[in-house]
């Protein structure tokens, strides 16, 4: 099921995330659901506190180049409870998010190769290294359960001169996530599980 994705403004993107201690039919489905919602936003990843659960899980999309340059898609990979416990190299990337759509900050510096130590959805260890792309996605993602967006990665003059320059459109996108909660409040009362 297609979850609503929460906007910068809404609270929940701004918190520390809480360790997944009950690895259930609900953890999987909510995995499920945040596959689903990734893949219909056109997304690469999708992070628990964007929509709305302040949980440590995100997914991911791993993506390659094909013979003909194209991206294709290789895998989908569940992260619960994750920890980076390895980087190295640097990248310059342009990034964005699904909780700030159409903004992208360019000459954000990302670690180039990341190894991260993760549960899966029975709670068994595993870990992957990652490299390029892939690798910017688990650290942008990573970065929601600490409650950081991806500007705030950038140094202090760009990130003044970004907010700045997309003042209009983030306070459009807080006056948005507050009628967001305002009807997630009034559609039912959140449910908060660890």
């Amino acid at each position: 099921m297609l979850k609503p994705i929460r906007y910068y403004g809404d609270p929940v993107l701004r918190r520390p995330s809480r360790s997944v201690t009950r690895f259930d039919a609900e953890l999987v489905q909510l995995a499920a659901d945040m596959i689903e919602t990734m893949h219909d936003d056109n997304g690469v990843g999708l992070a628990a506190p964007q929509v709305g659960v302040p949980l440590r899980l995100f997914v991911a999309g791993e993506y390659r180049l094909d013979d003909e340059g194209e991206s294709e898609h290789v895998a989908d990979y569940v992260m619960v409870n994750p920890e980076i416990v390895e980087r190295h190299g640097s990248q310059k990337v342009q990034e964005g998010c699904l909780s700030i759509p159409g903004i992208y900050a360019d000459e954000l510096e990302r670690d180039l190769c990341v190894t991260v130590r993760y549960l899966d959805l029975t709670g068994s260890e595993r870990s992957v290294e990652a490299e390029g792309h892939f690798a910017q996605v688990i650290q942008h993602e990573y970065d929601h359960l600490e409650g950081v967006l991806f500007f705030d990665r950038l140094p202090e003059e760009q990130r003044r001169h970004f907010l700045e320059e997309h003042r209009a459109e983030l306070a459009r996108l807080q006056r948005l996530a507050k009628a967001r909660l305002k009807e997630l409040r009034g559609a039912r009362p959140e449910k908060s599980r660890s």
